[in-house]
């Protein structure tokens, strides 16, 4: 099961990064990238390699996604760069998908890797304390602090200067509301997925929570 969650993060991780130039909209209000609904699915997947596996195999998933995206952004330019055949006449259609601007792109690093390693963090520390029990707490705490850092860091490097502060905190909010709703709605899956591993691979993840204990 380990293997296929962590796979399963990194394919979702990068399934957000193509999509993420368009966006929708939710009610009159809400603005957000159509990443944000697939992005959001990789907190309760770290969660449960966390709770199931242990720290150390969350944190080797995080660092398996980060090295995905720069292959990712290095063979995309590398794509974008090769000769179109003569015959393809949507070059400019692809690299705007597929060429988010630099800011854009650091943003996404960096708030990739602050907030993914916090919500380990978080949910560890957590885990500790309450050893097997109070899973939703861990689930919800460590998910809702990491994703407001995730969506206060990208905004924050992405747009700062280019719009004003209050546009820049309403989308925040707004993004962050949406995020909320998730890690709340998200909580039931968590459970089931924890009690798949913990029946498919009872020995492994014992000794993860004897580990943490």
């Amino acid at each position: 099961m380990r293997y296929y969650l962590s796979g399963i993060f990194v394919g979702l991780l990068l399934l957000s990064n193509i999509v993420a130039v368009k966006l929708i909209s939710l009610g009159s209000w809400i603005v957000i990238p159509a990443a944000a609904i697939i992005y959001v699915c990789t907190y309760p997947i770290l969660d449960v390699l966390t709770e199931a596996y242990g720290k150390e195999a969350a944190r080797k998933t995080v660092q398996t996604g980060f090295i995905a995206q720069l292959f990712a952004i290095a063979f995309i330019w590398i794509a974008i760069q090769l000769p179109a055949a003569p015959f393809y006449e949507h070059q400019e259609a692809f690299e705007t998908i597929f060429t988010a601007g630099f800011r854009v792109t650091i943003a996404s690093l960096v708030a990739y890797l602050i907030s993914q390693n916090l919500d380990v963090t978080l949910f560890d520390k957590l885990k500790r304390k309450h050893g097997t029990k109070k899973l939703w707490v861990r689930n919800n705490v460590s998910t809702m602090a990491s994703q407001l850092v995730d969506t206060t860091i990208f905004i924050t490097i992405a747009f700062a200067g280019t719009m004003p502060i209050g546009v820049l905190l309403g989308m925040i909010a707004s993004q962050y509301i949406f995020k909320f709703t998730i890690a709340v709605l998200d909580t039931p899956i968590v459970y089931l997925l924890v009690a798949l591993c913990r029946k498919k691979e009872p020995e492994i993840t014992s000794e993860a929570v004897s580990l943490q204990s």
